[in-house]
């Protein structure tokens, strides 16, 4: 079962992957900033950990979390 839900999300990893390059062909290229790199390799992190459920859901929390810090503050520039 646990496997099956890994194997769900590397499918979701790679199919957001997949729309960034095709989004990519269309718009001007842009930098990821470093919040943007960084919480993006915590839920890779998380998802690579998650047999461990409390390290897993730590990494995966923190990403988002950064992942939202990073979206408000290119909101107010």
């Amino acid at each position: 079962m646990q496997q099956t839900y890994i194997a769900i999300a590397i499918g979701a990893l790679a199919s957001v992957v997949v729309l960034m390059i095709l989004m990519r062909k269309m718009r001007p290229r842009g930098r990821l900033s470093f919040l943007a790199g960084l919480s993006f390799t915590l839920v890779i992190a998380g998802i690579v950990f998650g047999e461990n459920r409390w390290l897993g859901y730590v990494l995966l929390s923190l990403g988002v979390l950064l992942a939202v810090v990073d979206a408000v503050k290119k909101m107010r520039k």
